[in-house]
């Protein structure tokens, strides 16, 4: 059984820039995440509709995933087997406030269900799911801070057990829109940078 597990490739995005195996692929300086956000996504030519209709948190997570899938030129009929392995500190809360905010208006009798259906923050795997295909296993994680020792741990007992073949792993944090952050990689049995707490931790940081 093979326990040498590797970084394949990684995404991030973070004050108001993509970047893509460490190359940053699109930026807009100035511009507030909704406005950055939206921009992004048509500049990478991501096309799914329902983006439009997503939370923030999910608009971070899904295009941070979908660059870094697209480049994997993957087979949707063959690469099913990915898990998704994410993490935040926030949880759902910008949503949570949004909801909480359409149960006290006064001019509404209901709170909103497309905000309602958004108040878990692994809504946004199941975005990431359809559009790509994926069936396999998904957590998502609550830690104060980036937990790469658990991410590594799990992910890695995942590959090992069968349970999935590859696994999307990382770390959508979205707060306010000054405060966001996406930080994905995808972790193979075949690759050269391996997969472990520290080369994790080196990417994360550049």
């Amino acid at each position: 059984m093979n326990t040498n597990y590797y970084i394949k490739s990684y995404s991030s995005i973070k004050n108001n820039q993509v970047s893509l195996n460490g190359s940053v692929v699109y930026q807009k300086e100035e511009a507030a995440f909704s406005e950055f956000i939206k921009a992004a996504y048509k500049d990478q030519e991501t096309k799914y509709p329902k983006f439009f209709k997503m939370d923030k948190l999910s608009k971070l997570a899904f295009l941070a995933a979908d660059i870094l899938l697209k480049n994997e030129n993957l087979d949707q009929e063959k690469d099913k087997d990915i898990a998704i392995v994410f993490s935040n500190k926030t949880s759902s809360l910008d949503t949570d406030r949004k909801h909480q905010e359409s149960i006290q208006n006064k001019e509404s009798y209901y709170p909103s269900p497309a905000v309602f259906v958004y108040t878990l923050p692994n809504i946004c795997i199941g975005e990431i799911s359809i559009k790509h295909k994926l069936y396999s296993e998904n957590s998502f994680f609550i830690f104060e801070n980036f937990n790469a020792a658990h991410l590594t741990t799990y992910t890695n007992s995942l590959l090992s057990s069968g349970k999935a073949e590859q696994v999307l792993c990382g770390w959508v944090e979205f707060d306010t829109e000054d405060n966001y952050e996406a930080f994905l990689y995808l972790v193979s049995p075949k690759g050269t940078l391996e997969h472990n707490k520290q080369n994790i931790l080196k990417i994360y940081n550049t």
